[in-house]
């Protein structure tokens, strides 16, 4: 598959590195790959790549930038172009200037607000498995310690607007929506992966920043992630659950800093060919939290 292959990254603000940085590897359960100056660089376990999350130290928390996996040099050169003609400036960077083992990148700001990384060519270091004969899983994982990165949630103004952007020009296919009942989409799920979402945008602030999701392998993940909260006193904001959008199942939580995580499960498959599903405003409670039925308005703070 040529084009965007997934989400590769997210550079997330914290105030305390230190504090972050350890919530991160022992209680997350992601794996150190470099510190600088001010940043610290992790991955999941089974990601081969440098990093899938930056930390950055900074005064507030939220979202630096997130980026993108993309195929090969030329398919970046492509993209660049697509985004240039949709009348939006691109910066590119060469391999590790914008972060420790990066790529080469084009960097732009959507229409969202948020600042976009299209990447090639992240330094690799493997997952820690041999190439013959592997077993399963490493020995020394700790914590929640998910496979992957999943997927991304973001709020914006315009939520038709950047939907067309990710789909028209960035390539993306819309899999499922929340309509309002004057028609506008309050919330969209769109995907690269055919996965029910690798990103998703929800009504709200430009630039807003709802959570960064990682992948777990079965419902019994989500509990042992609630259970490695509450022996490390972090606040769980949703118990394990059911999403009715992308039928998936869910664990949200806070890091130190106020940043919102998930773990997510399950899901199903689609196809460039399948039809996107539609949610009316009248169940969108259904649609965030199946069982429950309605969405708490904690739930819908944004941090940008």
């Amino acid at each position: 598959m040529d084009g965007i292959l997934r989400l590769s990254h997210a550079d997330v603000r914290v105030p305390d590195l230190e504090l972050a940085l350890a919530y991160y590897s022992e209680v997350v359960g992601l794996v150190v790959t470099g510190r600088t100056d001010g940043r610290a660089y992790l991955k999941a376990w089974d990601e081969h790549q440098h990093h899938s999350l930056i930390l950055s130290e900074a005064p507030t928390y939220g979202l630096n930038s997130l980026g993108f996996k993309v195929s090969r040099e030329s398919e970046l050169d492509r993209l660049a172009n697509r985004v240039t003609d949709a009348g939006i400036t691109v910066q590119w960077h060469e391999p590790g200037e914008l972060a420790t083992a990066s790529g080469a990148t084009v960097r732009f700001v959507a229409p969202s607000g948020h600042t976009v990384d299209l990447e090639y060519g992240m330094g690799q270091v493997g997952n820690g498995l041999p190439l013959s004969n592997p077993p399963p899983a490493p020995d020394n994982l700790i914590g929640m310690h998910p496979p992957r990165i999943d997927h991304i949630f973001l709020l914006c103004e315009d939520v038709d607007g950047i939907t067309e952007f990710f789909a028209e020009v960035l390539e993306f296919r819309l899999t499922e929506q929340i309509v309002a009942d004057d028609g506008h989409q309050l919330a969209t799920f769109l995907e690269r992966t055919h996965t029910p979402h690798d990103i998703a945008f929800l009504t709200g602030p430009d630039g807003g920043f709802h959570h960064l999701a990682y992948w777990v392998d079965e419902w019994n993940d989500l509990r042992h992630g609630a259970d490695t909260c509450a022996y490390h006193g972090v606040p769980i904001e949703v118990s394990p659950t059911r999403h009715g959008a992308t039928r998936g199942c869910g664990l949200y939580f806070f890091d130190p800093a106020g940043n919102r995580n998930e773990l997510y499960t399950g899901g199903y498959s689609f196809d460039p060919d399948d039809e996107p599903t539609t949610w009316t405003e009248a169940e969108m409670g259904r649609a965030i939290f199946t069982y429950r039925g309605q969405v708490d308005s904690g739930f819908m703070t944004v941090h940008s």
